[in-house]
């Protein structure tokens, strides 16, 4: 199927996808923003997680979350995004299961993540349509 063969979705749907992503958008401005200052408190929170307390690995993640959410926001690279902030959340999985965190609020939290963002983007894009067709 072709990105012209896509059903197109109606106005509703394709305003739930942008919504969608917004709140992915959002969420992932705010982790970024507040990894890139020197705040104690979210150098003291990586500690438990098995990160070293040092401001430059939370500005250095903070800049990797805000990079690939601002590809995921644009729509030309959006997929890319996409698939960079997937497999931001799969690190944040990882860490999780690592330190033995309870799993439903918090192991599985990059997978509710990733369920929205995929979720909006297949809404508001065509070519994500294209790829995965959930209907013919």
């Amino acid at each position: 199927m072709s990105i012209s063969e896509t059903a197109p979705v109606s106005p509703g749907a394709l305003w739930t996808g942008r919504a969608l992503s917004g709140i992915i958008v959002l969420f992932m401005i705010f982790d970024g923003v507040i990894k890139l200052p020197p705040l104690d408190v979210v150098t003291q929170t990586m500690v438990p997680l098995g990160w070293p307390a040092d401001a430059n690995v939370a500005r250095m993640l903070g800049a990797i979350g805000l990079i690939s959410t601002a590809l995921y926001a644009l729509p030309r690279t959006a997929v890319l995004g996409a698939i960079l902030l997937t497999a931001y959340m799969g690190g944040a999985i990882a860490t999780n299961v690592r330190v033995d965190n309870p799993l439903f609020s918090h192991t599985l939290f990059g997978v509710y993540l990733g369920i929205i963002l995929w979720g909006g983007l297949y809404l508001r894009d065509p070519r994500v349509r294209a790829l995965i067709p959930f209907s013919r």
